[in-house]
């Protein structure tokens, strides 16, 4: 027996068919995928309820929906992150096999890295839109300029001072996952032998250390500058391991990922920014609250 389709039916599946794109724009706009998830939803709603007949393309109409309550939630969000605790950090998602977040290309890889995400927060919320959309996924001006509600030229402009500032601040080096993978071992290592210097040597000069605990979670409440001082810090953490810490190797944001877990509990997510053969930076993820899109991520791959 044929199943009868419905225009409900055929209208939330061509919702269906833009939702991985919709959580990506989401997503890097707020780094949160709990947020990126309730936008998505709303932007379904809003879909759902409009009259037939105004919509010319719905890409651009989910778009635009999508893009202008990520620009609405962050300027509540500057307000609330002066508020926070310590250093902020994006809620960190599992990319590996994953068919929300696929890696199509190289600028889409970078683009969904912590170190570019937080790069991306000190542009305007209208700059990180614009920005987005047309060197991450190819939205043309004319559709940009719909999009966010501003005139081609304005919109130009703000693409132009968008790539001179992250041309400017951007790290050139890719290195390649085993790369990176040889890396992260042998600093796991290093931290169990106690090996100080072997620390040191793994660690670019000028590398930076942020821990994301929000004051929910035992964490340093500033940055750690500096590969002597960031090295002491990672042996003391070590003396200090409990005994049933055990740790696991994910993809997280498109790169290697350590995740650190105490009595079977996710204490930790730490992402490594590598340059020059030597790691340029380390975000470790404490914040119960950012933790909890990734443990469901998990759990799901379980079912």
């Amino acid at each position: 027996m044929s199943k009868i389709v419905t225009g409900r039916d055929a209208a939330v599946e061509e919702f269906e068919g833009y939702r991985t794109l919709l959580f990506a724009i989401a997503y890097r706009m707020t780094g949160s995928a709990n947020e990126a998830d309730d936008i998505v939803q709303e932007a379904y709603l809003r879909y759902s309820a409009a009259p037939a007949g105004e919509i010319r393309s719905l890409k651009t109409y989910l778009s635009t929906i999508v893009t202008r309550l990520c620009l609405d939630y962050l300027k509540s969000a500057r307000v609330q992150r002066e508020k926070y605790i310590g250093p902020w950090l994006p809620e960190p998602v599992l990319t590996g096999g994953s068919a929300l977040l696929p890696g199509e290309s190289a600028e889409q890889d970078e683009s969904i890295s912590l170190a570019f995400l937080v790069l991306l927060e000190s542009l305007t919320p209208a700059e990180r839109a614009v920005f987005l959309l047309h060197e991450v996924f190819d939205y043309e001006s004319s559709e940009i300029a719909e999009v966010i509600g501003k005139s081609p030229a304005n919109c130009r402009q703000l693409l132009h001072r968008a790539k001179a500032y992250v041309a400017e601040r951007r790290r050139r080096f890719e290195p390649s996952r085993e790369a990176q993978l040889q890396l992260i071992e042998h600093f796991q290592m290093a931290c169990q032998e106690g090996d100080l210097q072997g620390l040191v040597d793994m660690l670019a000069r000028d590398v930076v250390n942020w821990s994301d605990g929000g004051g929910k979670a035992l964490a340093a409440r500033r940055p750690i500058y500096g590969a002597e001082a960031v090295a002491r810090f990672w042996l003391a953490l070590a003396r200090k391991a409990p005994a049933d810490l055990t740790v696991t190797l994910e993809e997280v944001n498109g790169g290697p990922a350590v995740l650190l877990w105490v009595g079977g509990e996710l204490l930790s997510v730490v992402t490594f920014e590598v340059t020059d053969r030597r790691i340029a930076g380390i975000r470790c993820v404490l914040n119960p609250d950012k933790l909890a899109y990734l443990l469901g991520q998990l759990e799901a791959r379980l079912e």
